[in-house]
This record gives structure tokens, C-alpha cells and sequence, in this order.
């Protein structure tokens, strides 16, 4: 049974992939220090999966809490690098913040790796990356823009630094995975998007809006070149995404790889405005949503989908989740994180 490493695996997008790795198989270390999520997400998992994963309460920034780390779990065949700051508001009033989380949690992890003998690394990346582009939809060859905020800046930054790692250990491969917008939560209503404070992504503040958590959901601007002048993106339902990164380890593991390191953008093809989102999600869960549209957010892309043809060419790999249905089970999460705050 190989063992992976995942880092900031109690997080949302970390954990629905912890449940998928432990469905075919693996064996799921976790490393995290919950400063954006909950101790209890391993309860969620384990009620899943009926396993509760080794899991470590370290900060991938502590270069020796983390060699520590991989003395005591020997045998990492992979890591999933998902420990990261990510909110492109946040990186804009924070920058030193993201740079010393994003950079120094990876660069740590790479130095480590050849210590510990861990040769497969599969990087949590963002579509970002691509600034706004010139054509749509976004394929992998697709130029690299100058970032728009520090957070994408990371991510840029990051994939560099990965690939000059690699360049000089050909030993070594790594997956990165651009991500575009992942919503929902599993269809258990186990784990979900669980935001520490004002949620910076938009629908656990559509959820949050619904239960009343929240006055208003706040648009970003009106007055983009879309069809209803809300910013357009492609939202993938998160557990189609977690999915990914199981195929992702199992083609290094397999040595199906075809390069040192590949680039995959994970995205359903189609581009949804914010307004379809809430008009969307009103819909099917039956419930109405206030918002108020507001000043243009800084760092904000105007639209951006993805090319996902090669992703579903190699991997194997296709996004499956209807929005609909990813809504309701955002919507079905929301309502039990309400009973459980009133069972507390």
C-alpha cells in the first residue's frame, strides 16, 4: 500500500482528495495546521472512508517539525501539496503573508524530498496563472500572464520553482494540477467548505447568505464585457476535482508519466457569471438570495474557463457533477454545519 502525503489535508479541497485516496487504497498522512480549517474535518472523513488518517498538527513553513515529520512516517511515496494561503483579496493586503506561506511550505517540501527519498510531487495549483487571457478557452500551452495578485504571483512563482527543482534531479516528477473554481461538498454532507471568518470564495457566502449568516452576498463589480457584467468562471464540482489528483498519483506511481514534469488544467469547459451561480442555486435549493453589488474587487479576473480536452485525453480524467447538483450539496452542507451549531 504506498503512502502519500498530504499537506494541508484537512482543508476543502485536501480533504475530499484524503477520502478518494483512501477509497482506492492508500495509505493518507496528513499534515496541517488548521489555521483555514477544523480538526473535526477527520471525523468527516473517517465516517466516509471508515478510516481515520495518521494526521500531524505542523506548519510546512517549520523546516524541522516537517524532517521530523517524515522521519517518523517512513516510506512517503507521494505528496499532494495543498498548504497554502489562497485568497486573491487577502494576498493583495497581505503579500509578505502568501509569499512566506506559498514559497517557503514548498520550497521546504522539495528540499526534503531527496533526504527522504520521496519522488512523486503533485502541485495544488490555480488557473491563476493565466492572468486574463487572450483566447477561451484556456488550454495548457496558453501564456503565462503577469499575475494580477500576489496570490497568483505564488502560484506562478511556485511552478518555476518546481520545474528548475526538477531540471536539476531528473529523478524526480511532478503533476501540477491549474485548477479553476471548485464549489460543492460531498454528497455525505461529511466534509465541505468550512471558511475560518468571511468566506473569501463565493459560495459558502451564497450559503451563508441562504442560512442567514450573512446579510448580503456582496457582487464584485456589474460592469465586466460578459453577458450580465458579472465575472465568469468555471466552476468544478470538488469532489470531481479531488479525483484528479488519485489519477495524478497513480500515473507517477505507475511511471505512465510521459514528461519529468506535466501540466493539467482541471475545469468542466463551461463558463458560469456569478449571477447564473445565484440564480442557479435559488433555484434548485428553493431559497432566495439578497445581494448588492459593490465596487470592482482588485486582483479579480474579468472571465476565464478551461480547455479540459487534455486532461480528459491523458488522464483519463473528466468532470462528471452537474452545477446543480454540486449546488445542492453546497446547500446540504450549509444546513448541517447550521444543526450543528444549534446542537452545540
Amino acid at each position: 500500500m504506498a503512502k502519500i502525503l498530504v499537506t494541508g489535508g484537512t482543508g476543502y479541497i485536501g480533504s475530499h482528495t484524503v477520502v478518494e485516496l483512501q477509497k482506492v487504497g492508500f495509505d493518507v498522512v496528513i499534515v496541517d495546521n488548521l489555521s483555514n480549517s477544523s480538526i473535526d474535518v477527520l471525523n468527516g472523513i473517517e465516517k466516509i472512508t471508515g478510516i481515520r488518517p495518521a494526521f500531524e498538527n505542523i506548519d510546512c513553513v517549520d523546516y524541522v517539525s516537517m524532517d521530523r515529520m517524515f522521519e517518523k512516517y517512513k516510506g512517503i511515496d507521494a505528496i499532494i501539496h495543498f498548504a497554502a494561503s489562497k485568497a486573491v483579496g487577502e494576498s493583495v493586503e497581505k503579500p509578505l503573508l502568501y509569499y512566506r506561506n506559498n514559497l517557503v511550505s514548498l520550497i521546504n517540501l522539495l528540499q526534503l524530498m531527496p533526504i527522504h527519498k520521496v519522488k512523486n510531487f503533485v502541485f495544488s495549483s490555480s488557473c491563476t496563472v493565466y492572468g486574463q487571457p487572450d483566447v477561451l478557452p484556456v488550454t495548457e500551452s496558453a501564456p503565462i500572464k503577469p499575475a494580477l495578485s500576489p496570490y497568483g504571483n505564488t502560484k506562478q512563482i511556485s511552478e518555476e520553482i518546481i520545474r528548475d527543482t526538477i531540471h536539476a534531479n531528473p529523478c524526480y516528477q511532478s503533476t501540477i494540477l491549474r485548477y479553476f473554481n471548485p464549489i460543492g461538498a460531498h454528497p455525505s454532507a461529511e466534509i465541505g467548505e468550512l471558511p475560518s471568518g468571511v468566506p473569501n470564495n463565493l459560495l459558502p457566502f451564497v450559503t451563508q447568505t441562504a442560512r442567514g449568516l450573512r446579510k448580503q452576498l456582496l457582487i464584485f463589480g456589474d460592469d465586466y464585457n460578459t453577458p450580465d457584467g458579472s465575472c465568469v468562471r468555471d466552476y468544478i464540482n470538488v469532489v470531481d476535482l479531488a479525483k484528479a489528483h488519485v489519477i495524478a498519483v497513480q500515473r507517477m506511481l505507475n511511471k505512465r508519466a510521459k514528461a519529468h514534469v506535466e501540466t493539467f488544467n482541471l475545469g468542466t469547459g463551461r463558463g458560469l457569471s456569478v449571477l447564473e451561480i445565484i440564480k442557479t442555486f435559488e433555484k434548485v435549493n428553493g431559497v432566495s438570495i439578497p445581494y448588492k453589488i459593490v465596487d470592482r474587487r482588485e486582483g479579480d479576473i474579468e472571465k476565464v474557463w478551461a480547455d479540459p480536452s487534455y486532461a480528459n485525453n491523458e488522464l483519463g480524467w473528466t468532470a462528471t457533477e452537474t452545477v446543480e447538483d454540486t449546488l445542492r450539496s453546497a446547500w446540504v452542507w450549509e444546513q448541517k454545519l447550521a444543526n450543528r451549531v444549534k446542537a452545540e
